[in-house]
């Protein structure tokens, strides 16, 4: 058996419209990531039922519930779904190392990454510093989307010590005074805070691994190859790919990219496929529990899709 130091401890929050795309990002998880426990916020009941029901074994759910604070529950009413979900963004790393005093490091993830290779060189890179943030590295044409911040609310790993508590204490801070999606004072949702922690923080590190952070505002950016079966970036293992705003029209048709970032080029086939049978697989799995479950689905009512 390996140490339990060796097991990694990620943490994702989602709600019934992202259950496919979460499904997606834990199997892919079961593939690369080796030792790890997936601890997931249930934004709804449905969702945490429905988690429930399937055997997950590397998933740990926590319940809404039993999650949110006074704190929480105060600004829930002034916040919309996305921004409440972002408002918890903070909140839920500091929720697993309360609730679990052996997890030593815990990286929140996006509910919409997947996976491709193993992350164990992330980890690597990280060494022993307090935090992990990745930067948004926007392609020249999308220079102007800076705006929504340097770094992206996408992998953020944190260390139980003084100085990773004190930058997530500090950032759950932020978002409880402040949380919403528009541009105001230096502030956009949970995103913006990030933009001076090197300088604020001590022990943060920021990823240069070309394999994490691979999106479609940076795609354009780096070379996609396919070798032996795997997908490499510039030469380098494609890690985690950020699959922003890619829509399920229907269980067999999906939309890959949004039209913004279309004309830089589509997703590379090895890319999309994989991800695309990932959510075909993830939709079965669901409807064999719940055949008529269809949120996070656009073309609900569309004939002829396998519907």
């Amino acid at each position: 058996a390996k140490a339990l130091s060796m097991r990694r401890h990620y943490c994702t929050l989602f709600d019934r419209n992202y259950l496919f795309k979460g499904i997606a990002l834990y199997r892919s998880l079961e593939e690369f990531g080796g030792d790890f426990i997936l601890h997931i916020l249930c934004m709804d009941d449905v969702t945490y039922a429905l988690l429930d029901r399937m055997t997950l074994e590397r998933a740990q759910l926590i319940r809404r519930e039993d999650f949110e604070d006074p704190d929480l529950i105060r600004v829930k009413p002034t916040r919309t779904v996305a921004e409440f979900c972002w408002t918890c963004t903070p909140s839920l790393p500091l929720y697993v190392l309360r609730t679990h005093p052996d997890v030593d490091l815990i990286t929140y993830l996006d509910a919409d990454l997947y996976f491709f290779s193993s992350p164990k060189p992330i980890f690597t890179e990280f060494g022993d510093q307090s935090i992990l943030i990745v930067e948004h590295k926007f392609s020249p044409q999308f220079s102007e989307l800076a705006v929504n911040g340097k770094y992206n609310v996408e992998w953020l790993t944190f260390r139980r010590d003084e100085l990773g508590m004190a930058a997530l204490t500090w950032w759950r801070e932020r978002c409880l005074e402040w949380c919403y999606y528009r541009l105001e004072d230096g502030k956009l949702g949970d995103q913006k805070y990030l933009d001076d922690w090197p300088e604020r923080f001590r022990g943060v590190h920021v990823l240069n691994n070309v394999g994490g952070g691979v999106a479609p505002w940076n795609m354009s950016s780096y070379s996609v190859t396919l070798q032996d079966a795997h997908v490499y970036v510039d030469g380098t293992p494609l890690i985690f790919f950020h699959f922003h705003k890619f829509r399920i029209l229907t269980p067999t048709l999906f939309s890959e990219v949004p039209p913004m970032y279309a004309e830089a080029g589509g997703l590379p086939g090895p890319i999309f496929d994989d991800y695309s049978r990932s959510l075909h697989t993830a939709i079965e799995d669901v409807r064999r529990i719940e055949p008529r479950f269809s949120d996070g689905i656009e073309l609900r009512g569309l004939k002829g899709y396998g519907m």
